[in-house]
């Protein structure tokens, strides 16, 4: 829970600087300020492989960024989002622990930069969004795993969670509570804003596309964020 409540803060402060600095510059700028900054709630929807080991995951997304004019802007964000087992995936695990009550989580951090091309009206805007940056995806055990002898056979579980595999079986001498897997990754997508307020506040809908090469098992996922721009 410590990294989530960590996750909350980092989000919150980010989001306070650029209303900060509207609030300095006041409504005067309207749709033309330079600062642009976006605060979600984020749902993850995992793709295959990972959508066979972990559920669809909640969290959130705090942005802020740089308009050069009305169409081109950069928008730096910081993610967070957690997920939990698929079903009984962590029954292999519990068998070699014998116990029932092994539990588990998976986070995910995301520090991106990206380029926004808006088309935007006065009450309706589309936008196409993409870029890359750093994916730290943190899966975590409830209780250390120990693998004592060979002949165990390796399944995406007992990757995903972070243990090692050679040809075809989990390696011996294996004790894990936690893996982190720290990558370059990338996303692209795209969404909707709608004018709600006086300019420059603005509901957003967006859907992206995240691809991250992390160890063992690639962390491929849906984000649809639903949040307030300005």
């Amino acid at each position: 829970m410590k990294s989530a409540t960590l996750s909350c803060l980092v989000m919150v402060a980010l989001a306070s600087l650029p209303v900060a600095a509207h609030a300095q510059m006041g409504e005067a700028c309207g749709d033309d300020c330079k600062i642009n900054s976006n605060l979600a709630v984020v749902v993850n929807v995992p793709l295959n492989p990972m959508a066979r080991v972990i559920t669809p995951g909640w969290g959130g997304v705090a942005g802020v960024g740089y308009n050069f004019n009305k169409r081109h802007a950069f928008v730096g964000e910081f993610m967070w989002n957690r997920t939990y087992p698929e079903g009984d995936t962590l029954q292999p695990l519990r068998a070699v622990l014998n116990a029932s009550n092994l539990n588990a989580y998976t986070d995910f951090f995301v520090m991106t930069g990206n380029y926004r091309l808006e088309l935007r009206g006065r009450f309706f805007g589309t936008y196409l969004i993409g870029g890359g940056g750093l994916y730290i995806r943190y899966a975590h055990l409830s209780q250390s795993v120990t693998v004592f002898t060979s002949g165990t056979p390796c399944t995406q579980t007992w990757l995903w969670w972070g243990f090692s595999c050679t040809a075809g079986f989990v390696n011996a001498s294996q004790t894990l509570a936690s893996r982190t897997s720290t990558v370059v990754g990338g996303n692209a997508g795209g969404g909707m804003t709608f004018r709600t307020h006086d300019a420059p506040y603005r509901v957003y809908v967006e859907a992206r596309y995240h691809y991250a090469p992390t160890s063992h098992i690639s962390s491929q996922f849906i984000t649809v964020a639903l949040g307030l721009r300005f």
